[in-house]
């Protein structure tokens, strides 16, 4: 994918409906697939701009809600732009066109393109962020990483934070990681990992978007490798530390001590979810008779344009 293209051509299914929705119908549909409710506390999620009552007949998904995918937005026509990413995650005292946030804000208003956001409430959903990219690298009886506090009305069955489980068969980590790069849009970063490349890995756990904060979770699930994005210095160094230091005391043969890591692109882990928020989103829809055209945003937005090799 190159930050030139347009969206993925591959538009939600046909759906039997003939009948636009409104924006209050597609908020509400996409309420009940990633209910607020389940939202970190500290997260900013739902509708951010465009009024309830107008028709919504094109939706782009995208990861970020940058100025990049507006114009996308824009060009193709779009009635709502539904980005994982808030706009406002922090509080702004003016939205005015003076401000890149609010030029945003203005130029979405101005072309007729409302925004919604679903972020850590899609992070915890079945076939949210967390299954998309567990599915994508392979990982089957699995479980939340983290279960998700009960949220009044909400179905809690298979949802929460990150995902852990079996791989189909063994692999080396190496091979893993391998893996992991080709199922995951490409970026500068490219993939990293911690461990012995020739360890052999059974199960895995996985967390989209910034994952250094669950090392204690990924440990009590006694995963062998872990992919999220973000990795700091300090936080991974001393994961890795420590599991070496207890496979040795524990006299345990073999490559040093689990959870091996693979940090990837923070834009890149979350990516695969859109593919799965459009075709649930229009299936919401159809079955109330409702119809839109739902697509990808193709274009690559992780902040990190290059790389150079160190010596």
């Amino acid at each position: 994918m190159s930050s030139s293209d347009t969206p993925a051509p591959d538009p939600s299914p046909e759906p039997s409906g003939t009948t636009a929705p409104t924006l209050a119908q597609v908020v509400r549909a996409l309420d009940g697939l990633y209910p607020p409710s389940t939202a970190e506390g500290w997260d900013a999620v739902g509708l951010v701009a465009g009024d309830p009552a107008v028709p919504v007949r094109k939706v782009l998904f995208a990861v970020d809600p940058v100025t990049a995918v507006v114009d996308q937005a824009l060009d193709w026509g779009a009635d709502l732009l539904v980005t994982h990413h808030p706009l406002f995650l922090r509080g702004v005292s003016s939205v005015a066109a003076t401000t890149f946030k609010g030029s945003v804000v203005h130029r979405l208003l101005t072309g007729g393109c409302a925004l919604h956001v679903a972020h850590t409430n899609a992070d915890a959903a079945p076939r949210g962020v967390a299954d998309a990219l567990a599915d994508l690298v392979g990982i089957t009886d699995r479980r939340p990483l983290e279960v998700s506090a009960a949220a009044p009305g909400v179905d809690e069955v298979g949802r929460g934070i990150g995902r852990v489980g079996r791989l189909a068969e063994p692999t080396t980590l190496a091979d893993f990681a391998r893996r992991v790069a080709a199922a995951l849009p490409a970026t500068a970063q490219g993939i990293r990992f911690s461990g012995d490349p020739d360890a052999t890995v059974t199960t895995a756990a996985v967390l989209g978007g910034s994952g250094d904060g669950y090392f204690d979770a990924v440990r009590a699930a006694d995963a062998d490798v872990y992919v999220t994005s973000d990795l700091r210095h300090h936080p991974a160094s001393e994961l890795r530390e420590r599991a070496e230091f207890e496979a040795r005391a524990a006299g345990t043969d073999g490559p040093a001590g689990t959870p091996f890591l693979v940090d990837t692109a923070h834009y890149a882990s979350e990516w695969p979810w859109l593919r799965y928020a459009v075709e649930d989103l229009a299936a919401a829809l159809a079955a109330d008779g409702l119809a839109i055209e739902a697509r990808v945003s193709e274009l690559v937005t992780d902040p990190w344009t290059g790389q150079v090799p160190s010596r």
